[in-house]
């Protein structure tokens, strides 16, 4: 993915921070707007906009043309329209104790996997005392949520009835890839069959979607016949890249920054061993940075001994175990940060030379999801960019040839 224009270099932060820019994410999803057209775009901001801040990259989003927003839970669906969010929004994840009716008087778009959630729906819509907008998600393969092809059928003649008695508009169909980072795995084709005969079976019944969608951030750019009404991107609009080794260069724009002041530079001589369980030991005199983030801010402890972070331009390595409150990287030689001194800054995550999400993924053995959500604890978050940029409109970059859709 594309770093972020240069700009003078800020002054190193007071605290452990986050910086998010908003900037970066209008333009990366003017970026996949284009890339996806004409279908619709759906920006995903569920867990906290994926750790960015939902209500800020939720804005960013509407404002660089996002059709659609998505999120998990009704929580987070209430907390968008209490922000003053009024467009399309859809929700996807309930449990039985939730109650629709707030969604439903919000004008939210509520998911079904079963005929006992059309129940809780049809008892909210009285409560609400207003018609519920409803999208009916459909297990194609990743058997996760969504109604078994065998109870697919019952759901949507259910699902048509209530239109016929003014209950809901069914407003969509729709399904989820379980491999579309890796374009050539057969489930890809298979789901997208599958998906094709639901919504056939969707229309037999009398159904007829605003939207039928079925394309996450990978499935939108590498597999064009995916893609129909809607795609819904999450970690591309964050400008990261959801299929490493596959994803051609769209121009995108990580969004997020990490960054720390050193609370401490120190020399240790050589043996000497370093943080919990001295799983490395100093072969040689050398100087130590202390960096005051850990696993309780998010930090993985899997990147014990693993990850890099960039102090004054150079990458140095972490060296022992991450701790919950601190980890500690070597300054010194062979590493290449010499001279640097408490309070000069730590980049964790940030444009290069500094360490990407992805090179964090890497070392963790996770992905880079992961590693932007969990971050937070008591790290300071900060957003840069609110107002529009001046950004060029975007390039369409062919990412595959279109494929057969009948």
């Amino acid at each position: 993915m594309t770093p972020s224009p240069s700009a003078a270099p800020e002054p190193g932060p007071p605290h452990p921070e986050i910086v998010v820019d908003l900037a970066a994410v209008r333009h990366n999803v003017g970026v996949l707007r284009a890339q996806v057209a004409p279908a619709a775009l759906m920006v995903v901001v569920k867990a906290d906009g994926y750790g960015h801040g939902m209500l800020e990259v939720a804005r960013a989003a509407r404002g660089a043309g996002a059709d659609w927003l998505g999120v998990a839970t009704l929580e987070e669906a209430a907390a968008l329209r209490a922000a003053g969010d009024r467009g399309r929004l859809l929700t996807w994840l309930t449990v039985p104790a939730d109650d629709h009716a707030g969604a439903v008087a919000a004008d939210v778009d509520v998911t079904v996997y079963d005929l006992d959630q059309l129940a809780a729906v049809s008892a909210a819509v009285s409560r609400a005392g207003r018609p519920a907008r409803l999208q009916l998600k459909v297990d194609t393969g990743l058997s996760r949520g969504g109604s078994t092809a065998a109870a697919w059928p019952a759901l949507v003649d259910a699902a048509r009835a209530g239109e016929r008695d003014g209950s809901w508009r069914v407003t969509g169909v729709w399904s989820h890839l379980a491999c579309s980072d890796e374009p050539d795995h057969p489930a890809n084709a298979a789901q997208e069959a599958a998906f094709r005969e639901a919504v056939a079976l969707a229309e037999a019944a009398g159904l007829r979607p605003e939207v039928r969608h079925l394309a996450n951030s990978a499935g939108a750019l590498l597999r064009p016949s995916a893609r129909f009404d809607l795609v819904r991107c999450g970690l591309a609009a964050y400008g990261l890249d959801p299929a490493p080794g596959h994803t051609p260069d769209l121009g995108l724009r990580p969004a997020m920054t990490v960054r720390s002041p050193l609370a401490l530079v120190k020399q240790v001589p050589a043996g000497a061993g370093v943080s919990y369980g001295h799983r490395w030991v100093a072969p040689a005199a050398t100087t130590l940075g202390l960096v005051p983030v850990g696993y309780g801010d998010g930090v993985p402890r899997h990147a014990s001994d693993r990850a890099e972070v960039a102090v004054a331009g150079h990458r140095v390595p972490v060296r022992g175990t991450v701790c919950m409150d601190q980890l500690v990287v070597e300054l010194g030689a062979p590493a290449g940060a010499p001279g640097a001194r408490a309070g000069d800054e730590a980049v964790l995550i940030g444009p290069a030379p500094a360490p990407s999400a992805q090179d964090w993924a890497e070392a963790c053995g996770t992905i880079s999801y992961e590693i932007v959500t969990r971050l937070g604890g008591r790290l300071h978050r900060r957003h840069t960019g609110a107002e529009p940029d001046a950004d060029p409109a975007p390039t369409v970059v062919p990412v595959l040839e279109p494929q057969e859709t009948a």
